[in-house]
């Protein structure tokens, strides 16, 4: 696993007007006519939508008084609120009533496509192979291994997701360490869906539990090289990960150590190994800074050492070599004077040099690289870096020499990488000593492919793509050349190895679109040939836009659905998320959170410009903090979207952050700001989707699902019912799942209804009817 892929990381100025205040120079204003009457066919349920009880709350801060009279809702085991949810729900499927068939079709397309069972590569770790398999029929995967050495022998089950399925009713694994010497396997479930998670430890000999190591509120693990003693995190009572404690597996008890703890409580402190083993890191982070700690894996309870003391805005991430630490950091110091850059690049020190003020600088990157990450081994080093926006990987023989003044000095090997752009995923790699490297690549018209990079030998194997194993397909040729001294933009298609995409099928189309201020905003536009029709096809557009986090583009058979029926899926890489440069997450955030916003409403005006969808038909989709792209957009310019679907959403943004007795909030104003700061808390005001619904205004519907936070959605819907179009308020439903944690964390099977319950909804909303 990529070092710093493997931590946690989650998130003054003038003030900034109401959103209701702005408007983009080019939004549709498409009637002032009702949605309703728009969509006049629609079926609605003959009892009106549930009205919660109001009870009066006020809150002034810095001179600004709100009211908040659904403020009760945030107590989540009120009994009258836990009824609204019910009646919620009932209300949701009387409106869905009419979409019983349609659902049942697409829940029968979907799985139709699911492959009866799956199984994936094997690894090698050691003298293990490690695979996971989904049986036949089954929802989740199982994790099972073999001697490599005893071919004929029969898999061993290390977990089975499916048996923690059928003992909570509910599944989600949240981290599984395998001990060094294979004898254990630790892990975190979550059996009640809060997110908050239980360690237990597996002795794998036996295949039973050790039962006195069952702790509630752990995050992450590492274990030490000896293989019994196993650190952890621990939260406190606001979720945040602020102690690492070790303990031996093999003791009787009370030999639990606290080695660390974080009293600041803007960071979160999360462990791990370095890949040879041999040192614990514990790393203490907020959103922007970190601070390194590192503990001698062979003796686990000598106490640490401090790599570097915190500076804002600066973080490093530690891997070792042969009596060296590798540090991926954004310091700027006297050794990097010649660097100006915004991002990571590689240093390194002697192991008892790492509290020195002066590391070693191995490279600094071109000005249109941007080092992301980066996976230690024995003979090389893999680097993670986009290239003028384009993802890219490389190997680097090791050991190497320091200040060299380019990364080509080092003589690259740059993983040859499909003609089409595609998102890189690495795979376990948890072989220290193996030269070969997985990656698993996909994009939205490119199945999950696993592809085995041989760094000796400078060649590459596809090994599978979903739906199907291929035979080790072992070539030297790349699908564009991979000679380090060629332009790694001029790709070429020979020596493509034979592999699925589906683009003669679908169209996946990348766009550059303008934003308020000229900014060019990544778009990404997936449709059929065959069934798309222009300026006549319903789309969906959906955006994330927070947290640096990229916006998954991957390959989902799910979406094909929609597709063979004439819809259009569009993704917006606004500002706030991901990107190749640094600097795009940190436009987005705090004060500048409304670029993320302006980004979305300008990729939907694209959408109906360009006649890639029909201008009455465009629906928005966001996903927890990107739930605020669609609200506040929506906000701004009501008769925008047809339609919309909020899911777990952060919409109640002024409030939440305003709460810090809430888990996390306080990570949480690096990145959307402090509400105790006057001017972050007008910006805050000016955009919370919460504090801006327009009275009496038409909306579009909307379907809001809900678990973890469930008051946000439930005091959101509450609100644009009391506020907004009462006509138009009918087709606004809120569906909770009342067990689920954050995202559901349905199996296989379970993810095709929810997500056919979503489609129907738009399809039943949009009015839109094919003759499928």
């Amino acid at each position: 696993m990529a070092v710093v892929s493997s931590l946690l990381r989650r998130f003054n100025s003038p003030t900034i007007p109401s959103l209701c205040s702005l408007t983009s120079s080019s939004y549709h204003s498409f009637s002032t006519q009702c949605f309703t009457q728009r969509t006049a066919s629609l079926s609605l349920p003959t009892e009106p939508p549930p009205v919660p009880k109001k009870i009066p709350f006020s809150v002034t801060t810095h001179g600004v008084t709100r009211q908040d009279p659904y403020r009760w809702m945030r107590n989540t085991n009120d009994a009258a609120f836990l009824d609204h949810l019910h009646r919620e729900n009932s209300y949701a499927q009387a409106f869905m009533s009419d979409t019983e068939t349609l659902r049942r079709n697409l829940i029968s397309e979907m799985k139709t496509r699911i492959p009866a069972e799956i199984v994936t590569p094997p690894e090698r770790w050691g003298q293990w192979l490690y695979r996971q398999y989904i049986p036949r029929g089954k929802e989740y995967p199982l994790l099972s291994r073999r001697l490599e050495e005893k071919a004929e022998t029969n898999w061993l089950s290390v977990l089975d997701w499916n048996q923690i399925a059928e003992q909570f009713g509910y599944v989600h694994v949240g981290v599984c360490r395998v001990s060094p010497d294979h004898n254990y396997l630790a892990y975190t479930v979550d059996p009640k869906g809060n997110e908050r998670f239980l360690l237990q430890i597996k002795d794998l000999r036996s295949g039973c539990l050790v039962p006195r190591l069952e702790v509630d509120g752990v995050v992450s693990l590492a274990w030490a090289l000896d293989g019994i003693n196993l650190f952890y995190t621990v939260v406190d009572e606001h979720q945040r990960p602020h102690r690492v404690v070790v303990t031996n597996v093999e003791s009787d008890g009370g030999g639990d150590t606290v080695v660390f703890s974080e009293s600041d409580s803007s960071f979160c402190v999360d462990i791990t190994s370095t890949k040879d083993g041999k040192f614990v890191t514990i790393n203490s982070n907020s959103r922007t800074s970190s601070e390194v700690y590192i503990v001698n894996a062979e003796k686990p309870l000598a106490g640490l050492r401090r790599a570097r003391e915190r500076v804002p805005g600066v973080q490093c991430f530690l891997e070792h070599h042969n009596g060296f630490f590798y540090i991926l950091t954004n310091a700027h110091t006297d050794a990097a004077s010649e660097w100006s850059g915004e991002g990571y690049y590689l240093s390194r020190c002697l192991v008892e040099e790492v509290e020195s003020s002066e590391w070693q600088v191995v490279f600094c990157p071109d000005d249109d690289v941007v080092i992301q990450d980066m996976d230690m081994f024995n003979d090389y080093l893999v680097l993670f870096f986009s290239k003028n926006g384009s993802p890219m990987l490389c190997s680097i023989d090791m050991p190497m020499k320091a200040n060299t003044k380019h990364m080509e000095d080092l003589n690259p090997w740059y993983f040859p990488l499909p003609a089409d752009s595609c998102s890189v995923a690495p795979g376990s790699n948890h072989d220290f000593q193996s030269s070969v490297y997985r990656v698993v690549l996909s994009s939205p018209v490119i199945p999950d492919t696993i592809i085995d990079y041989d760094v000796s030998r400078r060649s590459f194997s596809v090994v599978h793509q979903e739906g199907r194993v291929i035979d080790d397909l072992d070539t030297s040729t790349p699908w564009y050349s991979a000679d380090h001294s060629t332009d790694n933009n001029d790709r070429t298609s020979e020596g493509m190895p034979e592999w699925e995409e589906l683009s003669d099928a679908y169209v996946c189309e990348r766009q550059e679109v303008s934003s308020h201020d000229g900014v060019k905003v990544p778009l990404t536009i997936l449709y059929s040939r065959e069934a798309w029709k222009k300026s006549e096809s319903p789309g969906m557009l959906i955006g994330y836009g927070a947290y640096g986090e990229a916006l998954d583009k991957s390959w989902c058979t799910n979406r094909l659905s929609m597709l063979d029926r004439g819809w259009v899926i569009a993704f917006a890489d606004v500002r706030g998320g991901g990107g190749g440069d640094f600097s795009w997450h940190k436009s987005g955030t705090g004060s500048l959170k409304l670029n993320s916003i302006q980004d979305f409403i300008y990729c939907a005006n694209y959408l109906m410009d360009k006649g890639y969808v029909h201008r009455h038909h465009l629906a928005a989709i966001g996903y927890s903090a990107g739930a605020l792209l669609p609200a506040a957009a929506m906000n701004m310019h009501p008769s925008l979207f047809q339609a919309a679907i909020l899911k777990v959403p952060f919409v109640d943004v002024l409030n939440t952050l305003s709460d810090s007795n809430l888990p996390l909030t306080l990570l949480d104003h690096e990145e959307f700001g402090n509400p105790n700061i006057q001017t972050e808390f007008q910006s805050i005001l000016g955009y919370s989707p919460y504090d801006n619904i327009r009275r009496d205004v038409c909306f579009p519907s909307m379907l809001v699902t809900a678990s973890v936070g469930v008051w946000e959605g439930a005091k959101w819907v509450a609100k644009i019912r009391e506020s907004t179009c009462h006509d138009c308020s009918r087709t606004v439903i809120l569906k909770t799942n009342m067990s689920g944690g954050h995202f559901g964390e349905g199996g296989r099977y379970a993810q095709c209804e929810e997500t056919a319950f979503d489609y129907a909804f738009l399809i039943k909303v949009m009015a839109y009817h094919n003759n499928r």
